[in-house]
């Protein structure tokens, strides 16, 4: 693979369309996944960091050049930005991938949707309409969707360039200013996209980066004093902090905090399409996807052909480095393969079955972080693969025995993301998809996490809030009510 020099890395802060030294002078090594060796550093930014790019975004939302923009004018800049962004899409996917290990025809489909968020909310913004409210004789009532004002983003590392649009396209196509503190673990492409947006017109202000760690620019972000509201994506230990120091501020959030979406299968559904499209989806970002479908749920009469089918596909299924191409690359740090090894080491002294596994491909370093696919089944209902979230390239298979036993099967974790109901019978299928405690459900279809226009977010500890479509600009603000008087 053609391996980029990084131009953005170590750089510093982006603060006020430019980069500015770090208050501590000390950076944090980034890794290659599947390398496993450092090849490039970001600034390790701090409290003081924090106070600096908050001060920029405030001036910036209150009195400066992007308090003046009106909708429409955000709206064309958002679009400019998306035509920067796929003018830069095989730069920027050469990023992504060295810095989270996935294959390059992923890492391509990200800045694709990338640049179709801010193409989709640059043609939404000047599109959020107020109400007009009946009241009292001589009254005259309006509401409309204001701005919060500084919004704050913390985003993940699974997915940086996508969650970097997902979160900071709708705020800022509402007028916020933004500050973003991507994960410490993969945030080169959001240092870039910085760069990009400053090119594309941004006022200063308007958008600035703090890297760094979480427990340090992370901490100071979300419990800032002069931030109106966060956005959060990742676990739901540090979604918790994240709303305590939200709640200390008298602030709003949207958080989402993971899944363990099923498939619930039903033996009349066409099988083959199904199993297909679980293995395929399940592989995707080597399984680290909140909204991956982890658990596939089967009725007893369909149970052999479904394990045999998934048994077939996982026993092909490859992991390799991004210039390979394969199915899946390796896992973000020496820690989540761990982890996940610690999945199946256990899972092996309970005797829980392995249908197959698939393969690490020749040649990929040793000291990569690499995961070879694996499908469990039947998995006991209680069982852990059964219940926690294994963020990685694991499925658990459980067979179920009527509809109101799939349902209850579907809900019981402490999770409500996303589902997949497969049957040809189209009345059971929307009563169980009606049954499901989760944000999204699918109907003999699914996808990790939807298209852009599609409201996306959690239920139960999942998380709350919504991303993505209008849902996400009316998130992005809050509405002020007008009462005229007239006579």
């Amino acid at each position: 693979m053609n391996k980029p020099i990084v131009s953005s890395a170590a750089k510093g802060v982006f603060i006020n369309n430019k980069w500015v030294p770090g208050a501590s002078g000390k950076t944090v090594p980034v890794v290659a996944p599947a390398e496993g060796q450092v090849f490039a550093a970001i600034t390790a930014g701090n409290a003081e960091d924090v106070d600096r790019a908050v001060a920029a975004a405030r001036a910036a939302a209150e009195g400066g050049a992007w308090s003046r923009f009106s909708a429409t004018e955000r709206g064309r800049l958002l679009s400019k930005f998306a035509l920067l962004i796929a003018d830069h899409a095989e730069e920027l996917a050469l990023i992504e991938a060295r810095d989270t290990g996935k294959p390059l025809k992923q890492a391509r489909a990200d800045m694709v949707a990338t640049a179709r968020y801010f193409e989709y909310y640059g043609g939404a913004a000047d599109k959020v309409h107020g109400d007009t409210i009946p009241f009292l004789p001589g009254f005259f009532v309006t509401t409309e969707h204001v701005p919060y004002g500084v919004t704050a983003h913390v985003i993940p590392w699974n997915y940086p360039a996508q969650m970097f649009g997902r979160t900071v396209a709708p705020a800022l196509a509402m007028g916020n200013a933004c500050v973003v503190k991507p994960a410490e673990d993969a945030c080169l492409t959001p240092l870039r996209l910085a760069e990009l947006a400053a090119e594309a017109g941004f006022p200063e202000g308007a958008l600035n980066i703090v890297p760094g760690l979480g427990e340090e620019a992370g901490a100071a972000l979300s419990s800032h004093r002069d931030i109106d509201f966060i956005s959060f994506t990742g676990s739901p230990e540090v979604g918790v902090l994240i709303q305590t120091a939200a709640a200390r501020n008298h602030i709003g959030c949207t958080l989402e905090l993971g899944g363990k979406s099923p498939h619930v299968v039903f033996g009349d559904a066409d099988l083959d399409t199904a199993t297909s499209v679980i293995s395929n989806a399940m592989v995707q970002n080597a399984g680290q996807t909140c909204s991956a479908g982890s658990r596939v749920l089967v009725e007893k009469a369909a149970y052999d052909t479904v394990v045999q089918a998934l048994a077939d596909k996982f026993s092909k299924l490859t992991a390799g480095t991004p210039e390979m191409d394969r199915d899946l690359g390796p896992v973000i740090n020496a820690t989540q393969k761990k982890r996940i090894e610690g999945f199946f080491a256990r899972a092996e002294d309970q005797g829980v079955p392995v249908l197959a596994s698939g393969q690490i491909a020749e040649g990929t370093p040793a000291e990569g972080f690499f995961v070879a696919p694996r499908v469990y089944g039947p998995v006991p209902r209680a069982n852990e693969l059964a219940t926690l979230e294994v963020f990685g390239p694991v499925l658990a298979v459980l067979p179920f025995d009527d509809e109101a036993d799939a349902v209850r099967l579907a809900n019981g974790t402490d999770y409500g993301l996303m589902a997949a109901v497969w049957s040809h019978d189209g009345n059971r299928a929307l009563r169980v998809s009606r049954g499901i405690k989760a944000g999204q459900v699918y109907i003999n279809a699914f996808g990790a996490g939807g298209g852009i226009e599609l409201p996306f977010g959690g239920m139960k500890k999942s998380g709350h809030g919504r991303e993505k479509g209008f849902a996400a600009l009316h998130d992005c603000s809050q509405i002020r009510t007008t009462i005229t008087k007239h006579g």
